[in-house]
C-alpha cells in the first residue's frame, strides 16, 4: 500500500548564491497532521516561486526507494527532507505518477503536473550537506538518474500525516507519465 513516511517543511532559509539570495531547500519532518493549503503545507516556505514553488509546484513529492538508491551512490543517509521534499512516499514510484493523477492523502485532494527540474541550488545544497568539497556535476547526474520527484498541485486543501494511505482517485489512461516531462515539454494546461 502507498503512505507518506514523512510531511516536511523547511527548517531555516539558508543563504544561497542563487538570484534570490536564500534557499528554502532545507527541509525536516513534522510531528503529527500539517494543514495543506493552495501553496503547499502549512509553515512550508518557497523562496523562489518562479522555479521552485507556486501553485502548480505546492508539493513536492519523493519516493524512500529513490533516496535509498541516493544513500548508496553518496554513501549517507538520505533522511527525509534531504531532497527538498515536502512528502517522502513508499509503495509508489513517482516517476510513474501520470501528469494530472489525482490522489487523496489525509483530506488533501492533490494532482500530478511534472517532474523535478535539478538545478544548481540543489547542486550547492548536496554539495553542502554531503560533507564534500565539491559534489561536481550533480545536476547532471540527478538528471540521468531519472530519479526527479513528482510535483502536484493542491486541489482540494485540507490536512495529512505521515502514516496516511495514498489513495489515487483518477489516473490519465493516455497521460505523460512524470519522468517523461522532462525530456518533452508536456504539461497540464496552464502549467
Amino acid at each position: 500500500m502507498a503512505s507518506v513516511l514523512a510531511a516536511c517543511i523547511v527548517s531555516s532559509l539558508r543563504p544561497d548564491a542563487g538570484t534570490v539570495g536564500v534557499t528554502a531547500i532545507d527541509k525536516r519532518p513534522v510531528e503529527g497532521e500539517i494543514k495543506v493549503g493552495t501553496y503547499g503545507l502549512y509553515a512550508d516556505v518557497q523562496a523562489d516561486r518562479k522555479h521552485h514553488g507556486g501553485i502548480d509546484q505546492a508539493v513536492y513529492v519523493y519516493g524512500q526507494d529513490d533516496a535509498e538508491f541516493w544513500a548508496a551512490e553518496l554513501g549517507r543517509q538520505i533522511p527525509p527532507g534531504w531532497f527538498g521534499e515536502n512528502l517522502r512516499v513508499e509503495g509508489v514510484d513517482p516517476q510513474d505518477v501520470r501528469v494530472g493523477e489525482r490522489w487523496r492523502v489525509g483530506t488533501v485532494e492533490l494532482e500530478a503536473t511534472y517532474a523535478r527540474e535539478p538545478c544548481q541550488t540543489f547542486a550547492r545544497w548536496v554539495a553542502s550537506s554531503t560533507d564534500a568539497a565539491d559534489e561536481r556535476g550533480w545536476v547532471k547526474r540527478f538528471w540521468a538518474a531519472g530519479r526527479f520527484g513528482a510535483y502536484f498541485r493542491v486541489l482540494t486543501p485540507g490536512r495529512l500525516a505521515a502514516g496516511d494511505a495514498i489513495e489515487v482517485l483518477h489516473r490519465p489512461s493516455d497521460g505523460t507519465a512524470i519522468r517523461d516531462t522532462l525530456a518533452s515539454p508536456v504539461r497540464l494546461s496552464g502549467v
